[in-house]
């Protein structure tokens, strides 16, 4: 999925700002965080509110190393919301939930350092 995650690989080849205005990149807050336990590799079930224009949306995301269930359901994360649902399993992820590769190579969410409106647009 990732083409390189590596914190010293060079930039991405350039792109036209109008590419980056395509992906829609929007805030929501996790509502409902289940284990995943038909994945490949370690991963929850999250639904995510992402307010009035868009509603809740189904992801799976692969957080297990670094986050526990009990803590996700009322913090702010970022996802594409305008990737195609994929199939993953029996599950299908509607959005692309976003994160960072930390020094081990696990996935910490990416998300606003303050509360915004869910549905608030990345720019």
């Amino acid at each position: 999925m990732h083409l390189n995650h590596d914190s010293t690989a060079p930039a991405a080849d350039p792109i036209a700002f109008d590419d980056f205005l395509r992906v829609d990149i929007r805030v929501g807050t996790i509502v409902e965080a289940e284990p995943f336990p038909e994945a490949r590799k370690p991963a929850y079930r999250l639904r995510i509110d992402f307010g009035p224009a868009i509603g809740v949306k189904k992801s799976s995301a692969q957080i297990v190393a670094r986050y526990g269930l009990e803590e996700l359901p009322g913090r702010q994360v970022a996802a594409v919301v305008n990737f195609p649902p994929r199939q993953i399993g029996k599950f299908m992820s509607e959005v692309l939930t976003l994160g960072f590769a930390d020094e081990d190579g696990e996935v910490i969410l990416f998300a606003p350092d303050r509360a915004v409106p869910n549905g608030s647009r990345l720019f």
